[in-house]
């Protein structure tokens, strides 16, 4: 089926600004829209995004800002005629958004959570802002970045009619093999967290401290001023998606750490570990359930828990070892994790819920956690 008329509202499409929803966001509809859809992308205007936008006026869907809840009454008429309505994940005042969405729509209310975990994890502590258990149970479709045991959690625990996988990718077009000097031996590209922090300084900041002879960089923002950064780790506050591919390439190895939420859970991988792999830069990662599904570990990705094994990489892989680690990489990301098979992805799970009776909303009782 081609031709559905789809309605986003999303965190930000127009910003990537400490954001990786703006990069999944922009690869999966400019690879949904090829396929003959039409997107209308509705984004909260706030000053933080608003200062640092680097898409304005996308060629593969429309984008509309809104001041307010209030404001989204402009665009009641194409919320109640889509084929498909689809709240994303931190949307500002999320519930009261999802609540008109489930009372305005005629056809396939829709969730994708980009931050899967970190959301199950705020509703068990019952303050999740953007959404809560009975809007899970009345969105027809809940998309999830985080797959594996978690789908059922969503179903079983909470109510949701359907849970699915919908995890990020890369628009390889975007992400190319470049041949560029490198700059540096292990390099990072992530926005601070707080419980990413450890990961990064026994994967990152420890090994450049016991190894002044190799290059590190640590690319992203709000990173707290009172950081004691090695000499050898170089700083980037932002680099933006267009320079994404560049930076890899200048990166004898890439590190990928995952937020302490998405380890617990597995399977959730992140939009950067499937950029890096496509631009064929060798990976070193944090271990979690469910990594091995999407990537071999030893011949498609790096595994490691301790500096010892991040420095033995760094100072013993020749460059004919890493550079086949790059190539089967990125084998495997374009055979299976492109922006086109999400995109197909999410085509056949609406199609599938348009055919199915939309249900009234329910009522069912709470989860006890």
């Amino acid at each position: 089926m081609s031709g559905l008329r789809v309605v986003v509202l999303g965190l930000s499409l127009s910003s990537s600004w400490g954001n990786g929803h703006a990069t999944t966001f922009r690869a999966l509809l400019k690879a949904f829209a090829a396929r003959g859809h039409d997107v209308l992308f509705l984004e909260r205007d706030v000053p933080w995004y608003a200062a640092h936008r680097d898409l304005i006026d996308p060629d593969y869907c429309s984008l509309a800002f809104y001041a307010s809840l209030s404001d989204l009454e402009r665009f009641r008429e194409a919320v109640e005629t889509a084929h498909a309505v689809i709240v994303g994940s931190y949307v500002p005042d999320g519930v009261a958004i999802g609540q008109w969405v489930q009372e305005t729509a005629n056809g396939v209310a829709a969730f994708y959570d980009i931050d899967t975990p970190v959301t199950l994890a705020k509703l068990k502590r019952g303050e999740c802002e953007y959404l809560n258990p009975k809007l899970i149970q009345n969105y027809d479709v809940y998309f999830s970045f985080t797959g594996g045991p978690t789908l059922d959690v969503l179903m079983d625990c909470y109510g949701s009619p359907s849970a699915r996988a919908l995890y990020c990718s890369v628009d390889p077009e975007d992400y190319p093999v470049l041949d560029r000097q490198k700059r540096w031996d292990l390099s990072y590209l992530g926005t601070y967290s707080p419980d990413r922090q450890p990961t990064l300084e026994r994967l990152m900041i420890e090994p450049a401290r016991r190894a002044s002879e190799l290059r590190f960089v640590v690319a992203g923002p709000q990173y707290p001023p009172n950081i004691d950064w090695p000499t050898n780790v170089e700083r980037i506050d932002h680099v933006p998606p267009g320079e994404h591919a560049i930076f890899y390439a200048q990166s004898r190895f890439t590190l990928n750490v995952t937020r302490a939420d998405m380890i617990r859970a597995g399977f959730s991988p992140s939009v950067r570990l499937f950029e890096a792999a496509a631009c064929g830069t060798p990976v070193i990662s944090d271990r979690w359930d469910g990594i091995e599904t999407l990537l071999s570990p030893d011949r498609e990705i790096v595994l490691a828990h301790t500096s010892d094994q991040v420095l033995s990489v760094l100072r013993t892989w020749t460059e004919d070892r890493s550079a086949e680690m790059g190539r089967a990489a990125r084998r495997r990301i374009l055979a299976e994790h492109t922006a086109n098979h999400r995109a197909c992805s999410l085509e056949a799970a609406l199609i599938h819920a348009m055919q199915k009776e939309r249900q009234p909303l329910q009522t069912i009782g709470l989860p006890s956690l």
